[in-house]
């Protein structure tokens, strides 16, 4: 980015290279100060970030002060502006994104304005991740399959994700089958290192996904956001954030050597939860950090989402070039990034303890402590050693429903059904394993947990094991790459053999998109009411996520996931019990298969090379033929078609005028829903199969589609009208209005229970405003924007919750939706709260950032909550009624 004219800190910019003028920085070292060498290695990139765009309008030199000073403004709430150098996307949160600019176009277009002016002008990428399902699996021809369906589905959406590329400036897209947006972007898309207009900085972005973080195992500052704070991002606006505290978490000690780094994740994923990181960054350090490949970093970072964290950075050190280099990144690439970093004191030795910076605290974790784990059932930072599993579930049949309970009566914990399945019979009791996936990319990135899996899938083999054939078995790896090492290194096929066939490169069962189950095997859960396991290698597995009929799913490793489908059962003591029986009736024991942490190296190092990088990602972006040949308008305003139900143009801008209309209190508001503790925004806005018996079924089947042809709701997130009808449409979702769970809730004025879309209608035609109430972690999850989108649309105007989800809180900011938080030691409970009160909220004209503001009940009673917009800027897009109608007037 070239140095603006206004910019106060151009003295300090200087050449890389004396003889190359197009490798110029700022030399951040040039400040002379010695705060600059104290500061958290993350905070420095938002320090150079601000340096470098300082204008004294969106960027001031009082931020650079601000960041300089990020000691000292630990216990103040102190905003600065963080300007990313790029944006990525995946296709889910992609589309609604291009819908949203499309629309924007119109809306300036109508107000007299150049639609053109709506471009992204921070490079974006978008990778097409999300569409494909597991329907087909356990045959050679499956990926084949899978693909061809996933076009058939969604041509529309590819269709228009086309245009959006034409049509848009500083806009790429990744074609379906290339891989996992977080795998492509580590092994591809990162620059580590900006090289851009003869100026080098710090790669970094946002994404629109909340794993996004896992970037930062690479060494590039990067979290999740929403939709729309990320349409904001690409059109030019920084993002306001609150500087954050820095916990740094120290790594020691050695891991075992049967330990995964699914086990380092899971384990780290619980402790942070515990310490509390929430809107935080975490920071690791220590001379454990380089035992740790980039790929058992970037699993760490990956799950930051999981443990509450904004970002979980690793800083760039000599593993982090050897891994570019591993990559196929070039020669003189590698030559600046690590020059660069180390002139702006920005490229660390881990074994340097004079290299440690100021943390707000630090936590420790010793990795010889690290045991074998999984987590579940119902949650990722339930972490169980796998020792303890079969323990662990039994407790959970019985207990208390809750998030580790099912509340099953003790006489039926011993329930099994027999049913018929390719001509033999089987049974299943509760904890029978029906689906095993290795997926996400979480874990699919990583080739030690990847070549563990297929080194045990061989031995697995060749002691005569097998997976029996109800179980839906699956491998969707991250990249292509991770096809080509496995089938190089000869594991690919042992891995065929018991069932994990390449079903595609996308996100699948990690989101919901596992497909289909045998419908003999359904109805056998179905009759005994059975609590059926789902074993997967992803970072969610909130209930009613990865499939309807598994009510327990639990997080493991590759390898993990293909021992628990060998033995059937998620109820087994791998250290006491066989895992199977083979063929000749001999014992196995898991502990005779588990290939160790050396053999996993040795088979690493000789098979993951540079140039299988180099030839996969040459030709990603025109491997796809389909893609390739797929017509696509060329217009810069897209042609709405009125009988499309992936594509419509959204209301959000109807009636819009430059005119701002002052803050109105809400008067008189219904609660439509009564909820408690870790509401996700899967219940909120789920992403999987629409229910035949659902709102969005009724709208698709009017416009004469059947249910094979509902998709889901995730590939339908570009039309408005279904994701309206499909906001709390989850059938996991539990309602205190109505005492169990269900996607419906009571219409008050009637006493009726309806679909919530249908009692939102209601609502809406009697001109009632309407309130959500909820506890703690509300909207956790996936970085979600019609989670906020859904609710704007069903009138809700505020959410009263005990505490949010960083990204979702900014997402209800963006769509002028009021988080409303209850003081400290306030709850709905505490208050008497039954939600069938009508709530006045007086919205002053005078508005502060987390200002405290009156709720008074149709009872009289009354108490004060605080609104949580946190920052001015928050503020001036509830002022505009959203960001994005703020982004259309500046840009008028």
């Amino acid at each position: 980015m070239p140095a603006n004219t206004k910019n106060p800190f151009q003295h300090l910019i200087e050449s890389l290279n004396p003889n190359d003028p197009q490798q110029q920085f700022f030399n951040l070292s040039k400040l002379k100060d010695q705060r600059y060498d104290r500061l958290p290695f993350s905070i420095r990139v938002l320090l150079e970030s601000a340096v470098r765009n300082c204008d004294e309008f969106l960027v001031k030199r009082s931020d650079v002060e601000n960041i300089l000073n990020w000691k000292q403004t630990q216990t103040q709430t102190v905003e600065v502006p963080f300007r990313p150098a790029r944006v990525i996307l995946q296709d889910f949160t992609g589309v609604p994104a291009v819908v949203d600019f499309a629309a924007m176009r119109d809306a300036v277009m109508k107000l007299g304005g150049d639609p053109e002016k709506i471009n992204p002008v921070c490079p974006a990428d978008l990778v097409i991740d999300h569409s494909i399902q597991v329907d087909f699996n356990r045959k050679s021809d499956s990926l084949q399959k899978n693909q061809d369906l996933e076009f058939d589905r969604n041509k529309e959406r590819f269709q228009f994700l086309k245009w959006g590329s034409k049509a848009f400036k500083n806009m790429r897209i990744i074609p379906p089958g290339s891989g996992i947006v977080h795998q492509v972007n580590l092994e591809y898309l990162a620059r580590v290192v900006f090289n851009h207009n003869g100026f080098l900085y710090p790669d970094s972005l946002v994404g629109t996904d909340s794993h996004t973080t896992m970037i930062d195992g690479l060494g590039v500052l990067g979290w999740g956001v929403g939709g729309i704070e990320a349409e904001a991002v690409m059109l030019g606006q920084p993002i306001s954030m609150v500087l954050p505290e820095v916990v740094g978490y120290k790594l020691h000690g050695t891991p075992d050597k049967f330990i995964t780094s699914t086990d380092i994740v899971l384990t780290v994923t619980k402790h942070l939860r515990q310490v509390g990181v929430v809107g935080k960054f975490v920071e690791f350090f220590g001379s454990g950090v380089a035992q740790l490949s980039i790929a058992d970093r970037a699993t760490i970072a990956n799950m930051c989402p999981e443990y509450g964290a904004t970002a979980a950075f690793f800083p760039v050190d000599v593993i982090s070039v050897k891994y570019l280099e591993q990559t196929g990144r070039e020669p003189q690439t590698l030559a600046y990034i690590e020059n660069y970093l180390k002139a702006v004191a920005m490229f660390r030795n881990y074994n340097d303890a004079t290299q440690d910076p100021d943390f707000t605290h630090i936590v420790e974790l010793d990795l010889s402590t690290v045991v074998p784990c999984c987590s579940g059932p119902k949650r990722p930072q339930d972490r169980i050693p796998v020792s303890d599993m079969k323990k662990d579930f039994e407790c959970c049949l019985g207990a208390k429903h809750g998030f580790k309970g099912f509340q099953v009566p003790p006489e039926r914990h011993s329930t099994t059904v027999p049913f018929h399945f390719s001509g033999k019979e089987y049974t299943l009791s509760h904890g029978s394993v029906v689906i095993a996936a290795i997926t996400s990319c979480t874990n699919t990135s990583n080739p030690s947990v990847m070549l563990g899996a297929g080194l045990l899938a061989k031995k697995a083999i060749e002691h005569g094991l097998s997976v029996k054939p109800y179980i839906k078995t699956s491998l969707s790896p991250g990249s292509g790459v991770v096809t080509y090492y496995l089938k190089e290194s000869s594991v690919l096929d042992y891995l065929s053999q018991l069932g994990f066939e390449v079903v595609g490169y996308g996100c699948m069962t990690c989101i919901g998109n596992s497909g289909p189950l045998a419908q003999q095997v359904v109805e056998a859960i179905t009759q005994g009411d059975l609590i059926a396991a789902g074993i997967l290698s992803g970072n969610r597995n909130f209930e009613g996520r990865v499939h309807p009929n598994t009510r327990a799913n639990y997080l493991a490793s590759p390898p993990l996931v293909i021992a628990y489908a060998i033995a059937g059962t998620v109820r087994i003591d791998f250290e006491t019990e066989p895992i199977a029986i083979n063929c000749d009736g001999r014992e196995v024991y898991l502990r005779d298969i588990w290939p160790t942490r050396e053999e996993i190296q040795a088979v690493e190092k000789a098979f993951v090379v540079p140039s299988m990088f180099r030839e996969v990602y040459e030709k990603i972006e025109k491997v796809n033929e389909r893609w390739n040949t797929l017509d696509a308008p060329s217009d810069k305003l897209y042609t709405w078609d009125p009988k499309s139900t992936y594509i419509k143009s959204p209301p959000f801008f109807e009636g819009l005028t430059m005119k701002l209309q002052p803050p109105q209190s809400i008067k008189d508001a219904y609660v439509l829903l009564n909820l408690g503790d870790s509401v996700t925004t899967d219940h909120i806005s789920p992403a999987g199969n629409i229910a035949r018996n659902s709102s969005a079924a009724r709208y698709l089947t009017d416009r004469g589609l059947t249910p094979r042809d509902y998709n889901s709701y995730g590939s339908r997130r570009g039309n408005d009208a279904v994701m309206a009808r499909g906001t709390f449409a989850n059938i996991r979702l539990y309602n205190k209005f109505l005492g169990k769970q269900a996607p419906q809730t009571l219409h008050l004025p009637s006493g009726e229970t309806l679909d919530v879309f249908d009692a939102a209608e209601r609502y809406r035609r009697s001109s009632e405003p309407l309130l959500v109430l909820a506890g703690k972690e509300y909207g956790s999850g996936s970085s979600r924007d019609w989670a906020a989108k859904g609710p704007f649309l069903l009138g809700i105007k505020a959410v009263l919750a005990e505490s949010y989800e960083r990204i979702h809180r900014s997402n209800l900011v963006g769509m002028g939706v009021i988080p409303l938080e209850f003081l400290p030691g306030d709850s709905a409970d505490s208050l008497g709260l039954t939600g069938k009160e009508r709530y006045t909220i007086t919205i002053p004209e005078q508005l502060t950032p987390r200002m405290l503001v009156d709720v008074k009940l149709d009872s009289g009673q009354t108490f004060q909550v605080r609104m949580r917009f946190d920052t001015d800027v928050e503020l001036t897009y509830f002022h505009h009624g959203g960001i994005l109608n703020y982004m259309i007037r500046k840009m008028l």
